[in-house]
């Protein structure tokens, strides 16, 4: 299978390959460690299908052999000298080299899968995981998919749980108290500071007061703003 020189969509991760169908993947390993390396190596020498063209200890000879190989896959560890696994995959998608990218890494933590994400890559696999799961990613992403750990999937839900957590809680008419809020919709109303008191049966100070508060906590700095936001929100109606 060679290696296409253009950009195109993905197909839709799909890890149940039938391995029939699977034509001979040719792929460069890149990794810091030769013994890593000669790990994958014994890994993948029990697929007949599988031809390992080209070893890197180092990111940017990694980069080189994908230019020079064009191969349909390379498996590398995040953490390369030289030029890191995050910045080759991000080169190989800009220049449109048409290598699928699998990370094979010890690295779990949060920032290394956000940034994995954003370069998109095709499979991402911990060195921890059963060896099974790395053949298995360098299967489904020869067909065009995407095959990611389980440890990779769990890190990525709890992360877009936090992102929604922190969205809202960054979304300035959540910070207002109820009262707030029952000021904030007469004032973008148009109420004046008096017909306020009088529909809360507060007073006048203590209105003022709540409308300091609402566009301190909004970051606001008018009336004006306020009707805005509230008309974007659709807390009112324009």
């Amino acid at each position: 299978m060679s290696a296409g020189k253009h950009c195109g969509p993905s197909k839709d991760s799909n890890p149940g390959v039938n391995n029939g169908n699977l034509p001979h993947v040719r792929i460069v390993v890149g990794d810091d460690q030769q013994v890593v390396l000669e790990g994958i190596k014994r890994i993948l020498a029990s697929f007949r299908e599988f031809e390992i063209v080209g070893e890197a200890r180092d990111g940017k000879r990694a980069l080189e052999l994908v230019r020079d190989l064009e191969p349909d896959i390379l498996v590398i560890e995040v953490s390369m000298p030289v030029m890191n696994g995050i910045e080759v995959a991000k080169t190989v998608k800009e220049q449109c080299l048409g290598t699928k990218v699998i990370f094979f890494t010890m690295h779990s933590d949060r920032e290394y899968i956000k940034r994995a994400l954003h370069v998109r890559v095709s499979g991402y696999i911990l060195k921890d995981d059963p060896n099974s799961d790395l053949a298995q990613a360098i299967k489904v992403a020869a067909l065009g998919a995407t095959y990611f750990s389980r440890t990779f999937i769990e890190t990525v839900a709890e992360y877009v749980m936090d992102l929604e957590k922190r969205v809202g809680c960054e979304d300035p008419y959540g910070r207002l108290s109820a009262r707030e809020r029952e000021v904030f919709r007469l004032l973008v109303d148009g109420r004046s500071i008096k017909e306020i008191a009088d529909l809360l049966y507060i007073s006048p100070k203590t209105v003022e007061s709540h409308k300091y508060n609402i566009l301190k906590k909004m970051e606001i700095d008018s009336i004006g703003e306020l009707i805005r936001y509230a008309i974007r929100k659709k807390i009112i109606k324009p």
